[in-house]
């Protein structure tokens, strides 16, 4: 996993660098803007996807129709109905694998980002850990971060608390803090447990937005209802998920995670809720400046008020 550990510390330690200057290398909020703009670096390359993945998303609503008569009529050929489907994925434009590209190109960068950060505390003796000492842990280099990038990191703390602290981190690892006075799991949970429940707000609110603006569009008659109770349960347990199921792990994974990791989510969240209303906005922009122009074409070619209809075939006669 190395090819994604190196990347992902060069991205950071580039931040970091440019941070420093005005606030300081050693600044909490150095490191804290460094992890947040990871996040916007990483959404800036996946914009474009994004958006292809959106307008695919739309096109797949507005296909369903079409895919549940082919259903309903290769119901007993299953080589014939994925073959329909093909053609008319194919003929819309729609690729169902590259609207999943953007979600799973996040989840590499999440991985590296919590290694990179554990990293910073190697002195655990746990899985996955060194076993270190206090002294060689400050003198040993993390991928890309010097020795000196580490001794910063590990005295960098948020009200006491370190960036690189979680809420079920063991005991003897605190020890790795020097400069972080009687910390506690308690103390801790006072800096973690806040950014957990706006990040889970914010995942459930993303989430809820996407789902009403399809709902809205779906009672405005763009995209069809599901025809069949089967679809509308699919319809409404994928819509659950995406609001409840994802946030409720957040919820109960946030244990786990390092509170510059939390910086990471909340940072992924704030930029997800601009995102989507930038992209509905644009689009609900060009569906009406193409509804306009369809609207424009009919009145053009329709027969003034008064004006016999041209009938090309009356005239032969």
């Amino acid at each position: 996993m190395d090819f994604i550990y190196w990347p992902i510390s060069a991205v950071l330690w580039f931040w970091h660098k440019v941070f420093a200057v005005p606030f300081g290398p050693d600044s909490a909020w150095a490191w804290i803007l460094a992890i947040m703009f990871l996040t916007f670096t990483l959404r800036i390359i996946l914009f474009k996807p994004m958006v292809n993945q959106i307008r695919s998303s739309v096109k797949m609503q507005q296909m369903q129709p079409k895919m549940q008569e082919i259903r309903a009529k290769y119901k007993n050929d299953q080589a014939k109905m994925m073959e329909e489907t093909r053609k008319l994925q194919k003929e819309l434009g729609v690729n169902p694998v590259m609207g999943c590209l953007p979600a799973l190109a996040q989840l590499p960068v999440f991985i590296g980002l919590f290694h990179v950060l554990r990293s910073f505390n190697r002195t655990g003796t746990g899985r996955g850990q060194l076993g270190l000492s206090v002294e060689e842990n400050r003198q040993i280099a993390n991928y890309i971060f010097s020795p000196h990038d580490v001794q910063s990191f590990l005295d960098a703390n948020v009200f006491g608390v370190p960036l690189s602290a979680y809420i079920s981190m063991p005991d003897d690892m605190y020890q790795a803090f020097p400069t972080a006075i009687g910390l506690s799991q308690f103390r801790i949970m006072l800096v973690a447990v806040p950014l957990i429940v706006v990040i889970v707000l914010a995942t459930h609110f993303n989430a809820r937005l996407s789902v009403d603006r399809q709902e809205a569009r779906r009672a405005a008659g763009k995209i069809a209802a599901p025809k069949d109770d089967q679809a509308a349960m699919q319809t409404n347990m994928m819509n659950r998920m995406m609001m409840w199921v994802m946030p409720l792990s957040i919820l109960i994974t946030g244990a786990l995670w390092h509170i510059g990791l939390l910086f990471y989510m909340m940072a992924n969240n704030v930029w997800t809720f601009f995102q989507q209303r930038y992209i509905f906005n644009k689009m609900d922009a060009e569906e009406a400046a193409a509804d306009a122009a369809i609207r424009e074409a009919k009145r053009a070619t329709a027969p003034k008020p008064g004006q016999r209809p041209n009938n090309p075939k009356r005239k032969k006669k």
